[in-house]
């Protein structure tokens, strides 16, 4: 798994909120890496800081110290613009509530990304296009999401996070909205996606979900608890008395 470069490398990240006098340890010393085509899995209830860990992954957030290194670069160092062009360009986000626009077609909802990036209307269109092929919506390009299902709107959400060839693929649970049968067809998808070689973060509170990962990191109150391949984290878990986060 732990082959190849790494993509994430965070070191000594706190993250601390204050409310009021009171001062919240969101993460509190977490250190992790993650390599390029692993796909890991990232667990804990509500409370234990995997949200913020993603949103600093992400960077829609910054730590308040420590250092984090998105593909090589130095976040800490990045001012606001810089830091929103790495996030455009390295990472492809997809959520639980798929954040499509209602009013635009599937294409033109997976071409977003490329609109931003003032790509010309005919490169966004053919890579668009691409996009939504290689996740089975080659046929469903011209529907608006009140015409497609669940599973569909999901998948067109990561044709979309796929746009820009980003090197991280960051999901927030993303099979949360979706019934049983569609959240396999998704992770098979991502499964897929990894195989080719895409790197992939996601966060889930499923352990049967998270069992289609690589490796799965569990955090408790701001720290990290355990991070191991999925084939002992089950055994870990029993370990400790048999409670899953």
């Amino acid at each position: 798994m732990k082959s190849g470069k790494t993509v994430i490398k965070l070191t000594d990240v706190m993250r601390i909120y204050k409310v009021g006098s009171e001062r919240i340890h969101a993460l509190d010393g977490v250190s992790v890496e993650v390599y390029e085509n692993e796909y890991v899995a990232v667990m804990g209830h509500s409370g234990s800081g995997k949200s913020t860990l993603m949103n600093l992954i992400g960077c829609l957030d910054r730590a308040t110290s420590g250092t984090y290194e998105l593909d090589g670069l130095d976040t800490t160092k990045m001012g606001n613009s810089a830091l929103a062009r790495a996030r455009n360009e390295k990472i492809g986000f997809v959520f639980q509530s798929f954040e499509l626009l209602p009013r635009l077609n599937a294409i033109k909802n997976v071409e977003l990304p490329l609109i931003y990036a003032r790509n010309a209307s005919f490169l966004r269109r053919k890579k668009a296009k691409q996009a939504l092929e290689r996740v089975g919506l080659g046929e469903r390009m011209d529907h608006r999401p009140n015409q497609l299902s669940g599973g569909e709107k999901q998948r067109v959400a990561v044709a979309r996070a796929l746009i820009n060839k980003p090197s991280i693929l960051l999901a927030d649970e993303p099979t949360g909205n979706l019934d049983s049968r569609t959240s396999r067809e998704i992770l098979a998808l991502f499964t897929e996606l990894h195989k080719e070689g895409q790197t992939i973060i996601m966060v889930t509170h499923e352990s049967d979900v998270a069992c289609h990962a690589q490796r799965v990191v569990r955090m408790l109150d701001g720290r990290i608890l355990s991070d191991l391949p999925v084939e002992q984290d089950d055994a870990y878990q029993y370990r400790h008395g048999g409670q899953r986060l």
